[in-house]
């Protein structure tokens, strides 16, 4: 196999992890797996198909400069002849890979591990702005950044992620922008006193801390009444939907290996009425949830914490037909959502907060819903037709996951080159989403689905299985990829 960056990159988190796989072993799958070949080729090719509309003109501003923005600014200049593009980012750590923050929860990663700094993945000749958006003005095609200086643009992608809102839960404060900064008035609750949440770094360091504090109180626990663990999954849409049952298969994994599984209780409480959105998977996980003893509750979400007697309160909702008269007095009956508090103790508990667009955009004349409201196969805006979205603040059914960005920023460069050219936009997203869920130390069932609702695997394997070669995957080969492959324009 020929060498390159992203072979090094992947052979040196190989050294990182000796007691998985020696580098030797790692180059003899690399060499003869075609899964691996396949993976390594889409990272490797040339960027750009798009020769034709090379010499478009217009000014292209992204809102954000995180995995989705800065890779398709990549894309774009490696697209288009004397591009002439803009970058707005105020977080000077926005290409972290945050996919990895569930490995570094569970004592896999450390924190330095999916550290990475923006401003050495620029593509040369993009400009970048160190500021934040506070204003959009579609009409005028403008955008202001920090109150203060106007930016005018031909062509608008919106990149601006998902923030983590976690003060709409009660007793838990802020609302975290950038998952690298202090965050600290979320931090005066979560992070401490069992309260934990991988979503932010701090947050996922202070989740293996909290995982490794649960293993001791477990050691030393000598009661009949197991100690609880509690893990919930929000109401609406959030990226990474994978991750609130990845962290309690992996707190799971942790107490089997100390040998203390037997004392704890785990349970996850979802806002959903299934454990995945998929049927085909859901099957599987179910199975999953039963031979390791986990406990799971539908319809619970979580509305508060009391941090002093941990306790947490969810609404435990079901939707009932009420009789209600209409304006012309006549009789009807309507399904309505009906809701009961249920308190829940906890020793340990991982809560995945409830997730929005940032407000500048999701409460502009762009949004809706809280997301950036786009057709979902050309990602164009619903509003404006010079402006388009992609990644987690994308208003589509699915697809806030690394995985979907890299479908969709392909997507968004072909269609911003045919608008460009005033040509017809052709590249379409279907959808496209993979979950690779993490079962345990060593195994993953990797979920690939669409619109469809249906498994839509990339490997000749049954993607409904738990597989230690897709742990491999999932450990060694995303990253590398990620970070020298599509912050780069050509994965």
């Amino acid at each position: 196999m020929k060498n390159n960056k992203i072979l090094e990159e992947i052979l040196n988190e190989v050294d990182k992890h000796p007691e998985i796989m020696s580098r030797r072993d790692a180059l003899k799958y690399l060499t003869v797996s075609p899964l691996a070949a396949s993976l390594m080729a889409s990272a490797t090719v040339g960027a750009s198909t798009a020769s034709a509309s090379a010499d478009v003109k217009g000014k292209i501003v992204i809102i954000g400069g995180g995995l989705a923005g800065m890779s398709t600014a990549a894309r774009l200049n490696n697209s288009i002849s004397n591009a002439d593009i803009t970058v707005i980012e105020p977080d000077p750590l926005s290409v972290s890979y945050q996919p990895g923050q569930t490995l570094v929860a569970s004592g896999v990663w450390k924190l330095d591990d999916i550290v990475y700094k923006r401003d050495d993945f620029v593509p040369s000749g993009v400009k970048l702005i160190k500021g934040s958006v506070t204003n959009v003005d579609p009409e005028n095609n403008k955008v202001t950044v920090d109150g203060s200086q106007d930016i005018s643009y031909d062509q608008l992608i919106v990149a601006a992620g998902a923030n983590l809102n976690y003060a709409a839960i009660q007793g838990i404060e802020g609302e975290i922008t950038s998952s690298g900064k202090d965050n600290a008035a979320t931090k005066q609750t979560i992070t401490k006193n069992g309260l934990h949440s991988l979503y932010f770094q701090d947050g996922a360091v202070a989740t293996w801390d909290g995982i490794q504090e649960l293993i001791s109180k477990a050691k030393a626990h000598t009661g009949s009444e197991k100690i609880k663990a509690l893990f919930t999954n929000p109401r609406g849409a959030i990226k990474c939907g994978g991750a609130p049952l990845k962290i309690m298969y992996l707190t799971h994994a942790r107490l089997v290996e100390a040998g203390v599984r037997d004392k704890v209780e785990l349970t996850f409480n979802t806002n959903n009425g299934a454990l995945f959105g998929i049927p085909d998977y859901n099957v599987p996980i179910v199975k999953q949830f039963q031979t390791r003893g986990f406990i799971a509750n539908y319809n619970h979400n979580l509305v508060s914490v009391d941090t002093a007697t941990k306790t947490a309160t969810f609404n435990k909702w079901r939707m009932e037909k009420k009789e209600f008269e209409d304006e012309m007095g006549e009789k009807i009956m309507k399904e309505v959502e009906v809701s009961e508090p249920v308190e829940f103790k906890y020793d340990f508990m991982h809560v995945a907060p409830p997730m929005k667009s940032p407000d500048v955009v999701g409460k502009s004349k762009l949004g809706s819903g809280g997301w950036i409201a786009v057709n979902k196969e050309t990602l164009q805006s619903s509003f404006f037709p010079n402006i388009w979205a992609v990644g987690d603040c994308a208003g589509v059914p699915m697809g806030k996951t690394g995985g979907s960005a890299r479908k969709q920023y392909k997507v968004i460069v072909d269609n911003v080159i045919a608008a460009m050219g005033s040509k017809e936009l052709t590249a379409k997203y279907d959808g496209y989403t993979v979950c690779p869920l993490i079962t345990g130390l060593g195994t993953v069932m990797m979920a690939e689905f669409n619109w469809t609702k249906k498994p839509t695997p990339s490997f000749p394997l049954d993607p409904t299985q738990e597989r230690w070669i897709m742990w491999l995957l999932k450990v060694y080969l995303l990253k590398p990829m990620t970070i020298h492959g599509m912050l780069s324009g050509k994965a």
